[in-house]
């Protein structure tokens, strides 16, 4: 299957407007299992929760921050959920940045988080791992990128699923950035609202030059071989 064929699963998940199963897109050697990776925005937003046990979810991976949202996660008692943020809130970022350039930020000041958040997908139970942050774009976004570039997508593939987010949430940002006034700032917020491919093929270039590749950059992170195979079997079919 070429990257052209491959069209997102997308769930119809009440609440939800980017819920997607990964499963059907291309890797070196097969495609992503069906029910395997799952992403979404915050699950707060989902008004039938009962869907993720229907879906065979046995583990949901939270990367917001600890306290991020008032809303109380709806599975936060349940043995299903983790929170494996992948940003210290000691973090300096440079909120005038574009999104892009906070991405390489993020990724190079916490190998360490993002390879935890790898490595608990890779050891969950049998079944679907979801994984969501606030909108299901930027954190959410690096995390699936790794995660699929670690099962054998190409780089044009994965930006394909990155640019996707964007244009299942564009109703919902147009809506926000009609409420503010300031047309500059409305401009601003709109360039942190877009997700083009450059800025994940510029993530993955990235990793390449400055860390030796998605892999190495989990190892320095401290993941294991074990648990990259690990990923890589419980991803492709």
């Amino acid at each position: 299957m070429s990257s052209s064929d491959y069209q997102p699963l997308h769930l119809e998940w009440p609440g939800l407007a980017n819920a997607r199963d990964l499963g059907g897109l291309p890797v070196e050697g097969g495609a992503i299992r069906e029910g395997a990776l799952i992403r979404t925005e915050s699950l707060t937003r989902l008004s039938e929760p009962d869907l993720l046990r229907d879906a065979g979810v046995s583990l949901i991976i939270d990367l917001r921050r600890p306290n991020e949202s008032p809303e109380p996660h709806p599975f936060a008692d349940d043995d299903i959920y983790v929170n494996l943020p992948v940003e210290d809130p000691a973090d300096q970022k440079n909120i005038d940045s574009t999104m892009g350039a906070l991405y390489l930020e993020m990724l190079d000041a916490r190998p360490d988080l993002f390879a935890a958040a790898l490595g608990s997908m890779a050891e969950a139970e049998p079944g679907a791992v979801l994984v969501h942050c606030a909108a299901g774009k930027d954190r959410t976004g690096l995390v699936v990128a790794l995660a699929l570039s670690v099962a054998g997508a190409d780089r044009e593939v994965v930006a394909a699923d990155y640019a996707a987010t964007g244009e299942r949430l564009a109703p919902l940002a147009e809506a926000y950035l009609a409420t503010i006034e300031d047309e500059e700032q409305r401009d601003f917020w709109r360039g942190h609202q877009a997700t083009p491919v450059e800025f994940m093929l510029d993530v993955l270039d990235h990793l390449e030059v400055e860390h030796g590749g998605v892999e190495a950059y989990l190892r320095s992170g401290g993941m294991t071989d074990e648990q990259l195979s690990a990923l890589r079997e419980r991803l492709v079919v």
